[in-house]
């Protein structure tokens, strides 16, 4: 099996230097590392999920900090996050289940025993809350006494559970790990289909005689366009070059070789095209914290020979004469965008906290380890 340390490097290395193409891609390779992260992880019989949580996000913080503009990778490590503390609350609501807390009486009638519900209800809610925060309630489960649940008959017959006990530690380990791997393998799953998922809401947002403007190149826009055009929805698109790479050209050969009515033009048409247009399809930044964009080499504008009198630092202040920049993306205002179409559905955007919050923890928002004692 590859050491981890070298899938994470190699990864790491891609993410530098841009050689995955796609979020698709990007998010299917992350979520494919930690869930060899988190196999390779060795777990302590105690505050299981906090080990694999810390160990994913020592991991997640350097995919990060490699490639801050690619918002698939910080995302998927946070779902990561979500799907291990939700596997962690379900054993530990099955562990309550077991145990039998409430303290009825034998002589008590059956209708009394329906309290059971509300206190498994308070208690797995005070779970929720204590998660992760030593002495965590799994821990507390786990070192529950075994004359509490049942009791002893002998000496010998302590020995024998204080063995099923140490038994029943490493299994719930091995049970945590499992069913967090599952659920990424799920996840993984999810991330291979998502364009036929989000392709099947076309004909729900796409009606007859529509002109639908696009920049650059995206397999989910090719995908939602043609799933509108195989439903016989009639409509034009307008596909905006997307110099210097040009992007939009490859979009536009797959948009005519599927059938659909083209017009490409160039970036600054954009502005005398758009009174036509009744949806934009953009990719834009919505992290206010970091330069959501990608600045990539003023080789695609120009060339360096031609222009190497104006790039000298001549002018003696250290600085060169003609700065060249060459954003890869379109910025559009979060507030210009009028809904939010995803393989979960077509959102508005006072929705999405609500989405959010289903699949993300407010805990791993922001992802950074916890501090440790000394530290």
């Amino acid at each position: 099996m590859p050491d981890t340390q070298a899938l994470v490097n190699d990864f790491l290395n891609k993410l530098k230097k841009l050689k995955i193409e796609g979020s698709q891609a990007t998010a299917r390779q992350n979520a494919e590392l930690l869930r060899s992260v988190i196999s390779q992880q060795r777990v302590p019989y105690t505050n299981q999920a906090g080990a694999l949580i810390d160990a994913v996000k020592a991991v997640g913080e350097q995919l990060i900090a490699a490639n801050p503009v690619e918002l698939a990778v910080g995302n998927i490590v946070r779902r990561v996050l979500h799907i291990i503390r939700e596997e962690d609350l379900s054993l530990t609501t099955a562990a309550i289940g077991g145990l039998n807390l409430s303290a009825v009486s034998d002589d008590e009638n059956d209708d009394d025993r329906d309290g059971d519900s509300t206190l498994s209800a308070a208690a797995v809610a005070a779970a929720a809350r204590s998660t992760l925060r030593p002495p965590s309630l799994q821990t507390l489960l786990e070192d529950t006494p075994v004359s509490a649940a049942v009791p002893q008959t002998s000496s010998s017959g302590g020995d024998s559970e204080g063995k099923s006990k140490s038994a029943d530690k490493s299994s719930r380990s091995r049970k945590l790990k499992h069913d967090v791997i599952e659920a990424v393998n799920e996840q993984i799953a999810d991330i291979v289909i998502c364009h036929e998922q989000i392709a099947e809401q076309a004909v729900e947002h796409i009606h007859q005689n529509e002109v639908i403007l696009t920049l650059g190149s995206s397999r989910t826009v090719l995908e939602f366009l043609f799933a509108a055009k195989e439903k016989k929805r009639s409509f034009r698109v307008f596909v905006a070059e997307g110099a210097p790479r040009y992007q939009g050209h490859l979009l536009a050969k797959e948009l005519v070789a599927r059938g659909l009515q083209t017009t490409l033009i160039t970036d600054s048409a954009v502005f005398a095209m758009i009174s036509r247009v009744n949806m934009l399809c953009p990719l834009y930044p919505h992290n206010p914290e970091v330069l959501l964009n990608e600045l990539r080499s003023p080789s695609e504008l120009l060339d360096f020979g031609e222009f190497s009198d104006c790039m000298d630092f001549g002018s003696g202040s250290g600085s060169p004469l003609l700065h060249v920049v060459n954003p890869a993306f379109d910025y559009v205002p979060p507030k210009l965008v009028s809904l939010f179409i995803t393989d979960a559905g077509g959102h508005n955007p006072s929705y999405m906290y609500r989405l959010i919050a289903d699949y993300y923890s407010a805990d791993d928002l922001v992802v950074q380890r916890r501090a440790t004692a000394g530290n």
